[in-house]
């Protein structure tokens, strides 16, 4: 059996790294993990006034998540932090009150940059964030992606072997992770 996992990109830029490396997970998980990549440009901004009847799109992502066997976010780093529309998601995803969708719900998080760094603030950001909604996140290996601009080719595909091996022991270690909360 496959666990279901919902893939949490966290930019919703057409081009974007985080996109790009979700779809390479992807395509590298082992069998025991299905990843279901996810965009969140159509999620509406949450407003607590909606709550009494939730639009279609807050409905349709909470339900994907319940349905879940596990979250993985690969996020960039915006000014320090997790870009907005990530947090909307999180926002969204953990209402109503005391009924997260992510209660449960095993967490893994990965952080990604073109520059040094690998998106660690917003990783840390994440991992605050998170406790209190969700199920418990996975602490070792942590994944900071940096240097990811040269990564892929014209055609979205990862090419830097290095970052390639990086993120097959990270899917091992999240593959066994899941496994162990969901047994």
């Amino acid at each position: 059996m496959a666990y279901n996992i919902v893939t949490i990109v966290g930019s919703i830029r057409k081009q974007s790294f985080s996109l790009k490396i979700a779809n390479a997970l992807a395509k590298l998980a082992p069998a025991s993990l299905k990843l279901d990549v996810t965009t969140l440009e159509g999620i509406s901004f949450f407003n607590q006034d909606l709550e009494a009847a939730p639009p279609a799109d807050w409905l349709a992502f909470r339900e994907k998540l319940q349905k879940s066997n596990g979250v993985l976010f690969v996020t960039p780093e915006y000014n320090r932090s997790i870009p907005g529309v990530l947090k909307n998601a999180i926002d969204v995803a953990s209402r109503p009150y005391g009924k997260s969708s992510f209660i449960g719900k095993p967490i893994g998080i990965i952080g990604n940059s073109p520059g040094p760094l690998g998106g660690v603030s917003a990783v840390k950001h994440l991992q605050n964030i998170l406790p209190g909604i969700s199920g418990p996140i996975l602490g070792q290996p942590e994944a900071y992606l940096n240097g990811v601009g040269d990564a892929f080719d014209d055609n979205g595909e990862l090419t830097k072997e290095s970052l390639k091996g990086v993120l097959q022991q990270y899917l091992g270690a999240f593959a066994a992770f899941i496994e162990k909360q969901n047994g």
